[in-house]
């Protein structure tokens, strides 16, 4: 089974379904090479994994998504999992209850973040490689909140694509010993600018003048890196390494850090090819400065022509 689904049960992980969670885990890791990944993938907002209608587990999350819906994309095949050999890896669908106001699943995020903890924990308890995590949107915040509460270690690499949380958030989760020895890889876009405003206008941030991640992070430590999507700077840098992703198609859009198309053979490779990527070597190529917010939500209004004097007469 190239893939396992486990649910938040308020802040303990629990099997989608009916089964032993040990049991699970100890069973699938032992068949694993020790060279392969163990990706654990997180969800934002408005999905839940107890509502059928609204699971996870028939969307994002699973090999073969329920086509009702146009941004039901399957992470996991498209980050290479579903195809039958054990050298793949394994692949965790991890859900957590985000729907409710966005106040309730603010809070529900950082509780599924602590049973993330408990679920990374009890990976490395089995097998002592580290586990690497995969966000969108609010399951950025379920990672950033686990990576805080582990010891050194025990993640790998974090992708968190559109993230939505505060700079300082991150800097507590970078202070960790887990967050000391990850690698974060912030994917944004200007196409989000619209959300990580409402965000922070909705929630009250850590700090007076925290800006949402969008904005980067300006005066990272080295294991963090921001990587600005629809920046032309940014997509040169990536075609260079062999990832053609086209400019965006809208000014505004949630899911464009993983619909975008191309976007998934540069996830796929930081998750499984750590030599053909190192974030030194990726941080080095990519440009210093990024597109300023909301750059593609306000476009500059270009100035109107003077009418020439003979159009003003009678």
């Amino acid at each position: 089974m190239p893939l396992i689904k486990i649910n938040a049960d308020g802040d303990r992980p629990v099997l989608d379904g009916l089964g032993d969670l040990d049991d699970a885990l100890t069973a699938q890791l032992a068949a694993l090479p020790p060279s392969a990944p163990v990706v654990v993938l997180v969800h934002g907002y408005k999905f839940s994994p107890v509502r059928p209608e609204h699971s996870p587990h028939t969307h994002i999350l699973s090999l073969s998504p329920r086509q009702t819906c146009w941004k039901a994309l399957s992470w996991p095949r498209h980050l290479g999992f579903g195809r039958g050999a054990l050298s793949e890896g394994l692949c965790i669908a991890f859900g957590w209850e985000a729907r409710g106001t966005i106040w309730q699943a603010w809070a529900q995020a950082e509780e599924a973040g602590r049973a993330l903890a408990g679920l990374v924990a009890r990976i490395r308890a089995r097998r002592p490689d580290p586990v690497d995590l995969m966000g969108h949107s609010l399951g950025a915040r379920v990672a950033l909140t686990a990576l805080a509460a582990l010891p050194a270690g025990s993640v790998g690499r974090v992708l968190q694509l559109a993230a939505a949380e505060f700079q300082s958030t991150a800097r507590t989760a970078l202070e960790s010993p887990a967050g000391r020895s990850a690698e974060v890889f912030n994917i944004t876009t200007r196409e989000n600018d619209l959300f990580d405003g409402l965000m922070e206008w909705v929630i009250r941030p850590p700090r007076p003048g925290d800006q949402a991640l969008g904005a980067g992070l300006p005066d990272a430590p080295r294991q963090w890196l921001d990587v600005q999507l629809d920046h032309a700077g940014t997509r040169a840098a990536l075609a260079g390494f062999g990832f053609d992703i086209p400019a965006p198609a809208r000014r505004v859009c949630h899911w464009s850090a993983y619909l975008r198309p191309g976007v998934f053979p540069f996830y796929a490779t930081l998750l499984r090819d750590r030599q053909r990527l190192p974030l030194a070597t990726l941080r080095a190529a990519l440009p210093d400065e990024c597109a300023p917010r909301r750059s593609r939500l306000l476009p500059a209004i270009a100035p109107i022509p003077h009418l020439p004097a003979s159009s003003l007469r009678p």
